[in-house]
């Protein structure tokens, strides 16, 4: 250690610099003088414009605190207080005769009170750069001092006893920015004692080896200097270490329950970094015990502290066994913030719930992980994401890379997302969320996205028969897993979360635009073959169909026609004709309309050939409408279930069409005014037909109506209008 010097008088020095090199920096009496050229002349502008190198700056104090260290300590003491807005100055003699609590007191009585700002709350990106450089001003110190002037038991003293006082004043500017060099004076110090146990630990090795060469290869001589160079880092390590117990004891232990929340995050903050960093003398339940307290803070921002340091800690699997005690007496609370009421909060929490599970998946519960699944629900993304993550690493993770690596060469049903698959529908139904498909998805998407875009075992779990000792999917699981993947395709096709998600569409980076036109372009190509036979299979039930029927609206209907797969576009026309055929309820039949709707864009080539099936389709049931109703009205009174059954199932077929379809050239509205005055007349017309007469009757006109407001009437819709009386 470097030898307490004496003292020297104000007189001896009155000079020092302390800015850029050479720069001229005068203080007469304690007060800030300006060289010729108008440069800074105190620390606390130097730092505070940042135009000089740190280094250089510590430096040139250091130089200045060997000529006379008092003038230099009384520079860095003015440093504090103007650094905490005030707008006293320390003179010598006040240095040399006053105690701190005195000098603190007399600087009180200096403050603005008017004004509440001082350099750590300003606005502005100046005073933003000034809280980096007062940080780094501090590091630097310490650093540059580590191996000289920290030890001569007067500096640092000086200092440390400085920072304590200011640290329990009243005023809130002396005691915030105390606080923050404190604990960055403490980070640096942490990094001192790193250094000096590594270096402690070289030593001892290289004097063991030494000790146990045999007697005559021996160099007592190298045995005595690498016994004094041990003794020489003990010392020092004993006096660094005296100085942090000063700091912590004396700082934060107080100032992690300040009453001002930005203090006590800065204290949490800093001890986070002590843990990580030298973790075999701070990653202790002696020092954890202050950020699991403090887990409970009244203020977001100070939880998040807690969090964000524990994070940290948890992310280096290592540590582990360390923190063990702490994740027992603490998780509870933990896994309680998922639900934070702020939710940065409670994303955190999350992200450090996954964390303890990929460390250790015993040390959460099955009521634990629950907890957090079901936030995949939530409209939060940000949370939502984070439980994906969460639910991802519980759930689909591969843990065994062996079977993973004999899977891998699998496709299909048989791949390794063959089971990964099957538990996310088994996932999703036992949530009973069924609604919200198209979220869980989204919550997956980062972090499961392979997975989710598997569309190829996918659809040859819809599709093919299970294996032998596989276990066939059920009705329910077969219909979950038509949702998930219809989901799954939006998300692809559309590159943004589903409504009630997010802020919006939010404008796609190119590499975010690559990926969605590639996957477009898989999913087309895939499903263009695939889907007519998924809806073979499952023609007879409405909800799968419905869904299914989604998919056409995702495609790059161009792909029909570049990549010649008109066959296919057939079965899937041959298809939707056969479910229109088939059923009646009002969600499929729209779901086929719109189907139609979309292939029929004018934009692709397609349009003519679909706009023929289409056409051939309305001509079959127009038909059956015309000779059903006839029949009906025939039948008057009479009329059975059948002639009833036979209008209201191709009524609803063509009204279903006519709401995305212009169907005037084939004057449904005829035979539905007919219906609708026979039940005014005779009062004998059911209500479902009334119902979906009136609403056939509705488009027809809203059709007409749009041809008149472009401008230019068709003969049609003048012929139309003449009939009903409305020229």
């Amino acid at each position: 250690s470097t030898n307490k010097k004496p003292r020297k008088s104000p007189g001896e020095k009155s000079r020092i610099e302390a800015g850029v090199r050479g720069t001229g920096r005068g203080r007469a009496n304690g007060h800030p003088q300006q060289n010729g050229e108008g440069e800074p002349v105190t620390l606390f502008e130097v730092v505070k414009l940042g135009k000089s190198a740190m280094q250089s700056v510590v430096d040139d104090w250091i130089e200045s605190y060997k000529q006379d260290r008092d003038i230099a300590l009384l520079d860095l003491i003015n440093f504090f207080i103007q650094c905490s807005g005030c707008r006293g100055t320390v003179r010598i003699e006040m240095f040399r005769n006053m105690q701190n609590a005195e000098i603190i007191r007399k600087m009180t009585e200096e403050f603005d009170e008017d004004s509440g700002d001082y350099p750590l709350t300003m606005p502005g990106p100046q005073w933003k750069k000034f809280r980096s450089n007062f940080c780094e001003f501090i590091g630097v110190l310490i650093r540059q001092c580590q191996y000289s002037i920290i030890y001569d038991e007067y500096m640092m003293d000086t200092v440390i006893s400085l920072l304590t006082g200011l640290s329990d004043s009243q005023v809130r500017a002396f005691r915030h920015t105390s606080t923050l060099a404190a604990m960055k004076l403490m980070t640096a110090l942490v990094n001192v004692a790193l250094n000096l146990s590594i270096h402690q630990d070289n030593t001892q090795r290289q004097y063991e080896a030494e000790r146990n060469k045999m007697i005559g290869k021996r160099a007592n001589e190298r045995l005595e200097l690498l016994l004094q160079k041990r003794k020489e880092l003990q010392e020092n390590q004993d006096e660094i270490e005296n100085m942090m117990n000063s700091i912590f004891k004396g700082i934060f232990v107080h100032r992690y329950r300040d009453a001002i929340a930005e203090i006590r995050a800065i204290c949490i903050e800093e001890i986070g970094v002590w843990m990580k960093m030298y973790s075999d003398a701070f990653l202790n339940d002696s020092y954890l015990k202050y950020v699991g307290w403090t887990l409970h803070d009244r203020q977001g921002e100070v939880r998040l502290k807690c969090l964000k340091a524990l994070q940290s800690l948890y992310t280096n699997r290592e540590l582990f066994p360390k923190l063990e005690l702490f994740t027992n007496r603490f998780k509870d609370r933990i896994v309680s913030m998922t639900l934070d009421k702020e939710y940065d909060v409670a994303v955190e929490a999350i992200r450090l719930v996954t964390l303890i599970l990929h460390g250790s998946e015993e040390a959460l519960s099955n009521e634990d992980c629950e907890n957090v699944y079901h936030l995949v629900y939530s409209a939060h993304r940000p949370v939502a994401v984070a439980a994906g993550e969460f639910l991802h690493k519980k759930l689909f993770s591969r843990h065994d890379p062996q079977a993973e690596e004999a899977l891998a060469k699998r496709r299909g049903r048989n791949s390794p997302n063959g089971n990964l698959i099957r538990m996310l529908v088994l996932f999703f139904l036992e949530s009973e969320l069924h609604e919200h498909a198209a979220y869980l998805v989204d919550s997956l998407w980062e972090s499961s996205q392979e997975l989710l875009k598997d569309w190829e075992c996918m659809t040859e779990l819809l599709l093919e028969e299970p294996v032998q000792g596989e276990e066939a999917m059920s009705d329910r699981q077969e219909s979950a897993l038509i949702e998930l993947m219809v989901c799954t395709i939006r998300q692809a096709a559309e590159a943004h979360p589903p409504v009630g998600r997010g802020t919006g569409k939010r404008v796609l980076t190119a590499k975010e635009r690559k990926t969605q036109i590639d996957d477009r372009n898989k999913l087309t190509e895939h499903f263009i073959i695939t889907l007519p036979m998924l809806l073979s299979k499952y023609s007879a039930d409405a909800e799968k169909v419905a869904n299914l029927l989604q998919i056409p609206q995702y495609f790059d209907l161009e792909i029909y026609s570049t990549g010649r797969m008109e066959k296919h576009l057939d079965a899937l026309l041959k298809q939707i004709k056969f479910v229109v055929e088939k059923h009646v309820e009002s969600d499929v039949l729209e779901a086929c309309s719109k189907t139609y709707s979309i292939l029929c864009s004018e934009e692709y080539t397609i349009q003519n050939r679909v706009d023929i099936a289409r056409s051939q389709l309305i001509d079959e049931f127009v038909d059956r409408f015309n000779h059903s109703v006839e029949d009906l009205l025939q039948e008057g009174e009479e009329a059975d279930d059948d002639d009833i059954y036979n209008v209201l199932s191709t009524l609803k077929r063509l009204t279903s069409f006519h709401n995305a379809h212009d169907l005037t050239k084939w004057d449904l509205f005829g035979n539905c005014y007919r219906l609708l005055k026979t039940g005014i007349e005779h009062g004998a017309m059911p209500e479902q037909i009334v119902v979906q007469a009136l609403q056939c009757s509705h488009y027809s006109i809203l059709w007409q109506l749009v041809k008149i407001t472009d401008g230019s009437p068709s003969k049609v819709s003048k012929s139309f209008c003449r009939q009903k009386g409305y020229y």
